[in-house]
């Protein structure tokens, strides 16, 4: 049986996808999902890395996706969220009806089985607290909302990766005061809005694991 496992999750929500006829529902997700992997491969290309080296998995939800990232990325999910909010703007221009979408990440515990097809799934209560951030209201365009776990991650990522630190200092990376929520069995959460003024696709490095230490951001 596998370990459960640390890792960042990537939550990727469709705006006002239910509100969709099925047409319309299709066509969206088939070019967000085209779209999104051949970035990622693109990335992945320019990293000199694997798929299987950045992410554990990647589960659909129907309305969007799960990017469970490999422990050896601890941290650069929210990177990874910022590049994926930049094209859901450039899939705007394209598509009149497409809302955007809303992006929450959070670092938690998940763990793999094989489901009742032999495909490879997760579970985990990591998943179970991501959704919850994704269901927050607190969410605007081109912003992607963090639990605090993920927030912490950030900062020991930038600690290990000084050159990613100049580089969001150069897009002008921003991140709200502490927000506080509660979900519908009123348990409490906080997270952080973060965005960046100069958006773009950010590729990951070529991470070896070592031991990080935390450091605190400062405001931008």
């Amino acid at each position: 049986m596998s370990q459960a496992q640390l890792c960042d999750i990537v939550l990727v929500d469709i705006i006002g996808f239910s509100q969709l006829d099925i047409s319309a529902q299709h066509e969206i997700i088939t070019y967000v999902s085209k779209t999104y992997r051949r970035i990622l491969l693109a990335m992945l290309r320019h990293a000199n890395i694997s798929l299987d080296q950045l992410l554990t998995g990647i589960i659909p939800t129907g309305d969007g996706f799960f990017c469970i990232l490999h422990p050896d990325y601890q941290g650069f999910g929210p990177i990874l969220a910022l590049s994926f909010s930049h094209l859901s703007d450039l899939i705007t221009d394209k598509y009149s009806y497409f809302k955007g979408i809303r992006i929450a990440v959070h670092t938690g515990e998940v763990q793999n089985f094989k489901d009742i097809m032999e495909h490879e799934n997760f579970v985990g209560y990591g998943l179970n607290v991501c959704e919850r951030y994704i269901s927050s209201q607190k969410h605007s365009i081109s912003t992607v909302l963090i639990s605090t776990e993920a927030y912490s991650a950030l900062e020991r990522f930038l600690q290990a990766h000084q050159d990613f630190h100049t580089l969001l200092l150069e897009r002008e990376f921003k991140f709200s005061a502490p927000y506080l929520f509660y979900d519908k069995h009123k348990n409490e959460y906080t997270g952080y809005l973060i965005w960046m003024r100069k958006g773009g696709i950010i590729t990951p490095p070529k991470i070896h694991p070592v031991n990080r230490q935390p450091r605190r951001l400062h405001a931008f």
